[in-house]
């Protein structure tokens, strides 16, 4: 139902329709057709049911809908009534029924419905539900109207004034066409901001169809780039609404006027007309052929628009161009060096295009992407959710490809760099490879998964048409209360920079020759610094109590847990690196909290400078809009502090504006643009793009693979720490009867969280994967599951009940923001039936550790999942016993929420289960005690310095399994931390000291 609200910017909602009483009707009209009369005779419901139905953002923006007795009825006696008061969108839908044919409005000119103005000056956004298999899998059209006016006034729409919503479309019979011939029915999206009334009535069909509105001319493309001495063809395709004949002749008249290029020196000259006759059949194409010609001189490229005028038929919305490309310039010659093509460049490069090149827009802002020409945007991101439909590998390269078609109309031709948060596999689109999130690849404690994971989801976003990934988040989650913590490989800065090998996998090798490759991406680090660091209750963004707050820290700390692992980053050769919206305040600086993207000491001074970043900053979305003062200070403040490119989705004119006026006011150098230009395109001409600007589909076909697959699975597998295993509940047999239950069991994207489709996630299946009660029935399990646990339980040997959280994303899943860490109710339920009843294993799927000691005592075998991604077969794997359990915490597990912060390393450390901890199963613990630790830890302090990692590796684990047999649920203050230490000593290469702790935490025991 969200489908119909209004996600995109206000661009959609311009112009103001005419607004006038019912203009007579013509002789030849048919007679109106009601859609809706209001009195009752289409019911208050929703589909597959023929009805009116509400929606909004949160619970508090659906209206509230009545049909009311009014004498002023412009129609019978009632009419749609309703008050409104919504923050994010909301609206209302009438939608026909499912079951029955959709509705034909072909043989009319619009629509048109009597409003009841209140002269408030508000826009309405109203729309039309045109093909696909229903009313919630149409196509959306949609216009505008604006209410200035008192009183009932009709509102009439042609046809034509609807335009294709560019900003969210559900899948499902998509063709950009308004047929009109399969129709499912109207939505209107309120204003927001204040509260309202509004009074609705005699919404129909009017006036008679002409053949401009039936029949449309289009070209093939808007611009048709082409070599210097070669003949472009545009092809001109007549299509009618229906596929009918055309009633009556059309003519293209053609010539070609304007433009950069020179009629008889770069160009020979065409005019002329098409004709179509009556009688043509929809889709007929004829071609119009532009010869270019050749000479010897270097050149830009040159343009040369073809103007059509159209008669009879609707003209395609622009003029299409011939491009003759830009040649023989030094930039463009691949033998040469990087920094030679780039400095040839930005020599010839006016300001307009360098502020071009640091601008990043959403795709739903530019439309068909005239404004990527018009703006000379160096740069387009999807967000989270942002698709193309159908939402397939091929409509992704097909839609960036044409957006990469309108910068080579450009002047040098400098091609887009494209970026999606592709955060745990290329998660935007649909039957992608998930991969599970950050926090459970750092639970595998496993570098080189790590790495094969960022190169199945490189492949994968590469595939697309997409050069860019914002990943990997090399935050340093400190406090779970965070909505952003699964994104973090862990709360120690070792074990995030031990993982950093996800660069490797997305880039190659730190050099950047393999960017270039089909299967390469740049990557970004994020977010640039201490976004894992902030403070409860220090958010100042809405309702959000964690994300984008302050993060205090001495220098010192700052250096050892935040600044670490970016430093890492810039040694593996990331290309990008993005600032956090939060605050830092260095305790002693004299500053404050300040907001990362203004601070230019830590952006140019530290990353730039002291770590010796080569590639270029990247803002998050809007962030600049978050610094202090007017919006000419956020621009000034934010590209001085060292951001190079801005990404600014739908507000990419303004900042081209002033950012323009500040470099010509003196407030921003032109050195200080000319590095931010140089850095971004450095890292484009790396990647090939100017060779290469289009989508390479040769892996299209290993999206979703076997072999890809095979990568999530294992990391699915090896990401599970089991905390607790009494009486060796698991692994489970195949001869067991399993009694299966709880929330989580057989939800893919509560298995795959955030970040998954759509920017927040969703419940339920909206991608293809195998959940983990599928994957227990694929292992042979002799499985039986009832969600709520309702069904009968006695006859079983054991039960393994999947609990724990539902989608979010960034601050809206912080604890305080309508979330805790505690079990549903019915989870809760689900765990206490199933573990009264049997033997039970109890697996949390999750962001973050769940409060569980409650219940501990009732639980035999208790499984941090995490998010785990689309392979829920992983998770059977160590369920069943096909691989051992070797998973370990990658942050704390904390007894209660009041212990939070809580962290490796404290001074006051006493968890429900201490960072490192997991247990194993096909692994037996070494036999001995105390004369054992000392034995290993002989042995490993022989490897530490002889720098034979992994046998000093294995010798710690061996430690580990001997403690933890020790150990068994007893787990103290007094275990914990030197527990906790051993796993961090452990991750920085210090194998004898951590057997030290281990004993330590053995004798504790």
């Amino acid at each position: 139902m969200r489908r119909t609200a209004l996600l995109a910017s206000a661009a959609l909602l311009t112009g103001l329709l005419p607004l006038a009483a019912a203009h007579p009707a013509a002789a030849d009209d048919p007679a109106p057709v009601p859609v809706d009369r209001f009195e009752g005779e289409v019911p208050f419901a929703s589909q597959p049911a023929d009805g009116i139905f509400t929606w909004g953002s949160d619970s508090d923006d659906p209206p509230t809908l009545r049909f009311a007795d009014r004498a002023d009825a412009p129609e019978g006696a009632k009419v749609l009534s309703g008050t409104y008061d919504i923050s994010g969108y909301g609206g209302f839908t009438h939608d026909f029924a499912a079951t029955e044919p959709a509705h034909d409005w072909s043989a009319h000119k619009g629509i048109r419905f009597w409003w009841d103005g209140q002269d408030n000056g508000r826009k309405t956004a109203f729309e039309i539900k045109d093909g696909g298999a229903n009313g919630e899998a149409s196509e959306l059209w949609t216009t505008s109207f604006t209410d200035d006016f008192t009183g009932w006034k009709q509102i009439e729409i042609p046809f034509s004034d609807f335009v294709y919503r560019t900003d969210y479309q559900p899948v499902g019979g998509i063709d950009h066409v308004l047929g009109l011939t399969r129709m499912w029915g109207y939505a209107v999206t309120l204003p927001v901001g204040a509260p309202g009334r509004f009074a609705m009535d005699d919404v129909e069909l009017y006036g008679k169809a002409d053949q401009t509105l039936r029949a449309s001319v289009s070209t093939d493309a808007a611009v048709y780039p082409v070599r210097e001495g070669s003949t472009a063809t545009v092809q001109v395709t007549l299509a009618t609404t229906g596929s009918a004949p055309t009633d009556d002749p059309v003519t293209v008249a053609y010539e070609t006027t304007g433009g950069t290029a020179e009629a008889g020196k770069d160009y020979q000259a065409v005019s002329g007309t098409l004709t179509f006759p009556a009688g043509t059949a929809s889709g007929t194409t004829r071609t119009i052929k532009v010869p270019t010609l050749k000479d010897r001189s270097a050149e830009s490229a040159e343009t040369i628009p073809v103007k059509l005028t159209v008669t009879g038929a609707k003209a395609p919305a622009e003029t299409p161009q011939v491009v003759i490309d830009a040649h023989g310039l030094p930039y463009l010659d691949s033998r040469l060096p990087v920094r030679k093509r780039v400095a040839d460049l930005l020599s010839r490069m006016s300001l307009a295009e360098k502020v071009g090149q640091m601008t990043q827009a959403e795709r739903g802002a530019v439309g068909t992407g005239g404004d990527v020409t018009a703006y000379d945007l160096g740069s387009l991101l999807s967000g989270g959710g942002s698709t193309p439909t159908p939402n397939t590998a091929a409509a992704w390269a097909q839609m960036i490809d044409s957006f990469q078609l309108r910068a080579q109309a450009t002047r040098y031709q400098i091609p887009l760099i494209y970026g999606v948060d592709a955060v745990h596999g290329h998660n935007n689109l649909a039957g992608a490879t998930i991969m599970p999130h950050n926090i459970g690849i750092g639970a595998t404690r496993d570098p080189q998964l790590a790495e094969k994971t960022g190169a199945v989801t490189a492949a994968e976003v590469r595939a697309t048409g997409i050069p860019w990934d914002f990943a990997p988040c090399l935050c340093v989650s400190r406090d779970e209360r965070w909505g952003r913590s699964y994104e973090s490989f862990g709360e120690d800065p070792a074990l995030v920079q031990s993982m950093e090998t996800v660069i490797q996998g997305l880039q190659g090798r730190a050099d950047g020759r393999d960017l270039k490759d089909d299967d390469k991406v740049l990557a970004t680090a994020k977010h640039f610094v201490g976004d894992g660091g902030t403070a409860y209750g220090s958010s100042t963004t809405g309702t959000y109590t964690v994300d984008q707050g302050v993060t205090t820290v001495t220098r010192q700390q700052l250096e050892a847990i935040h600044l670490a692992p970016f430093r890492t980053a810039v040694d593996r050769g990331i290309g990008t690196v993005m600032p956090s919206y939060s605050s830092l305040d260095i305790v002693g600086d004299g500053q404050g909290p300040v907001k990362m993207h203004a601070r230019t000491d830590m952006i140019t001074g530290v990353l730039k400078g002291q770590m010796g970043f080569q590639g270029f900053v990247i803002s998050d979305w809007n962030a600049m809009d978050q610094l202090p003062g007017d919006y000419a200070t956020h621009v000034r403040t934010a590209v001085d502090a060292g951001v190079d490119m801005m990404m600014v989705p739908y507000g990419y004119k303004d900042f081209t504006a002033s950012l323009t006026d500040q470099v010509e006011a003196g407030g921003v150098s032109e050195r200080r643009i000319d590095d931010a230009v140089s850095r971004i395109l450095t890292q484009k001409f790396e990647l090939g793009l100017f060779e290469h600007p289009y989508a390479d589909t040769g892996g299209a076909s290993k999206i979703g693979s076997t072999a890809h697959r095979a990568v999530a699975r294992q990391a699915a597998a090896e990401s599970q720490v089991l905390l607790k295993n009494s009486g060796g509940v698991l692994p489970l047999k195949k001869s067991e009867k399993v009694y299966v239950a709880g929330s989580d069991a057989d939800d893919l994207g509560n298995q795959t969280g955030g970040w998954t489709i759509t920017w927040q996630g969703q419940s339920g299946t909206h991608t293809t994967g195998t959940t983990i009660l599928q994957g227990m029935r694929n292992a042979g399990g002799d499985v039986t599951y009832s969600q709520d646990a309702s069904a009968p339980t006695s006859g079983y040997d054991v039960g393994v009940v999947v609990v724990g959280e539902t989608p979010y994303a960034e601050g809206v899943g912080d604890v305080g923001n309508g979330n805790d860490l505690t079990l549903t109710p019915a989870d809760q339920a689900a765990v206490d039936k199933v573990c009264a009843a049997m033997k039970c294993a109890v697996l949390i799927v999750s962001g973050r550790p769940q409060l569980i000691g409650d219940r501990l005592g009732e639980i035999d075998a208790l499984v941090a999942s995490w998010l785990p991604g689309t392979e829920g077969d992983g998770v059977a794997d160590v369920l069943y016993g096909r691989k051992g359990f070797t998973g370990r915490l990658p942050v704390t597990w904390p007894r209660s929420e009041t212990q939070l912060p809580i962290n490796v390393g404290d001074a006051s450390y006493d968890p429900q289960y201490p960072y490192g901890w997991g247990l194993t199963t096909l692994t037996r613990a070494p036999k001995g005690g105390e004369a054992t630790l000392k034995a290993l830890g002989t042995a490993a302090g022989a490897a530490e310095r002889a720098g034979a990692d992994a046998a000093g590796r294995k010798l710690v684990g061996e430690a580990r399994l001997l403690v933890q047999a020790r150990i068994g649920q007893s787990i103290t203050a007094a275990v914990a931390k030197p527990f906790a230490d051993a796993d961090h000593l452990l991750l920085t290469g210090r194998y004898a000291a951590a057997v030290q702790k281990l004993t330590q935490a053995y004798r504790a025991a």
